[in-house]
């Protein structure tokens, strides 16, 4: 079939903001004044507290998105929720109160599109909350409810809060304050797709779908797209599926998923050794153990292969979320690792997906570790600051980063070498995660015009312009560097 994606995603830079530990509004009038309850913005995040990040926030630290090159935001749940995270969802229709309500979001979504930034909201669309008003009304009326098929009750009576009884109705993951919607029952599949439609009219770009593969309804996600892409052809439909996802990038469901199968390798042949196993064991995309640049680009040309060259395109790929620990402490701290796995997703098919704060350096370990305040200026990592900058401004002038071919050209030791090509445009992208100088010599490789422009990093070039094309590249440690091609 003739797959179809959002052009727009191919040159997308993604920066993920958990709203409430990005930036409180400076200006007083918008707040709520809960200002004694929040906790101290940066100190270590407990799993019930609030920080008081809001959407005005946000609003106002609009051009540092910008200046950091980012054109597309994906923003985990903003609606209201009695949780930090906000995956309990209490109304699907309103902005959470907290963040700024309904206003806000509309004020903070115009002026994004005003400075072309695109905005992707997460629809948490498996579960719902305890406070969710079609469930709040099973608790009060029990079976006399007229929303006791919305959700899967196994047994009366419910029990929503004492632990010491069974709940008597499934919720996610045995979580009963996450109770599961009824997907087969007509009236709740309705409920969502209005639910999806109602923000895409609103203007939203897309949506980023929490645990897509729990609804197993047959035809639910075909006719998710239908719908939202009926109002907006454009619109962006990303699913959390962290291993392969053939099963949903047919071209009838998602555009893309949150490439954890990229991410996964890409830290372990950066970082390698010096990934903190404590902070990845327990999760599903295993960056360890340390690859050499073989086994990385084995494990590429696989990911490359596995879904159609429209679909790759439109992949959200990050190496972090508020689902891990964060990049600096998966690394064990080290930069170079930072800098050399940034490297390796900006110049990556798909979408390049930043969580905020990873641009700084901040650490954070696993959940809720992980989602920290944003940090103060004077605590940025400047080099690591200035690697994003570089790196996404290059993306942003060379399409054929973007929508380029992907060639291996070397691979042996620690040094991975590859090109992207569109066109007569050509890089040339190496990168040594060794601890020693790296060389190589390219024998016949085949380059349209010689390698003359050191765009990113330090190396020795050296090129022969007899028949064989030879090319000898010579970085230093823990390095890489990006070449124009004539």
């Amino acid at each position: 079939m003739d797959i179809q994606t959002p052009d727009w995603v191919k040159h997308a830079v993604f920066y993920q903001i958990f709203p409430d530990r990005f930036a409180r509004s400076k200006q007083p009038r918008k707040r709520l004044s809960h200002e004694a309850r929040w906790e101290d913005w940066e100190a270590i995040p407990t799993l019930q507290g609030y920080k008081g990040g809001d959407l005005w926030g946000i609003l106002e630290q609009l051009d540092y998105i910008q200046n950091l090159g980012i054109n597309a935001i994906y923003f985990t749940p903003i609606f209201q929720s009695a949780s930090n995270h906000r995956y309990h969802t209490h109304d699907y229709y309103q902005v959470d109160p907290m963040l700024g309500g309904n206003v806000a979001f509309k004020e903070l979504l115009d002026a994004a599109h005003d400075r072309n930034i695109k905005v992707v909201l997460d629809g948490v669309f498996n579960h719902s909350s305890r406070g969710f008003f079609f469930f709040h009304d099973v608790l009060e009326n029990g079976p006399h409810s007229p929303w006791v098929n919305w959700f899967k009750i196994e047994d009366w009576p419910v029990s929503p809060y004492n632990g010491e009884y069974p709940a008597n109705y499934e919720g996610w993951g045995g979580n009963r304050a996450l109770p599961v919607f009824n997907h087969d029952n007509p009236e709740v599949r309705e409920y969502i797709m209005e639910i999806a439609e109602y923000w895409i009219k609103l203007g939203v770009d897309g949506w980023r779908l929490d645990v897509p593969f729990e609804i197993k309804t047959p035809g639910f996600w075909q006719e998710f797209r239908d719908r939202v892409k009926a109002i907006n052809p454009e619109a962006y439909i990303v699913g959390e599926v962290w291993g392969d996802s053939r099963e949903w990038l047919d071209g009838t469901q998602f555009d893309g998923v949150m490439n954890y199968l990229f991410a996964g390798p890409t830290i372990a042949f950066a970082a390698g050794d010096r990934v903190d196993l404590e902070q990845v064991q327990s999760r599903d995309y295993k960056p360890y153990p340390p690859l050499f640049a073989a086994e990385y680009a084995e494990k590429i040309q696989e990911l490359l292969e596995l879904y159609p060259w429209e679909i790759q395109l439109t992949q959200l790929n990050l190496l972090a979320s508020h689902d891990t620990a964060r990049l600096m402490s998966i690394a064990g701290g080290d930069v170079a690792s930072v800098d050399l796995a940034t490297l390796l997703v900006l110049t990556f098919p798909g979408a390049p997906s930043i969580y905020y704060g990873d641009e700084v350096g901040l650490p954070g370990a696993i959940d809720p570790d992980s989602r920290r305040g944003f940090p103060l200026e004077a605590n940025w990592n400047r080099e690591i600051l200035n690697t994003h900058r570089q790196l996404i401004a290059l993306r942003h002038s060379y399409p054929c980063l973007r929508t380029g071919d992907y060639r291996v050209l070397y691979a042996q030791g620690a040094l991975y070498i590859f090109a992207r090509t569109l066109g007569t445009e050509e890089l040339i992208i190496a990168v040594n995660v060794g601890t020693a100088e790296a060389k190589a010599k390219l024998e016949s490789v085949n380059l349209q015009s010689q390698p003359d422009k050191l765009l990113f990093g330090i190396a020795e070039v050296e090129w022969s312009n007899e028949e064989d094309k030879q090319l000898s590249l010579t970085l230093p440690p823990r390095s890489a560097c990006i070449l124009g091609v004539g």
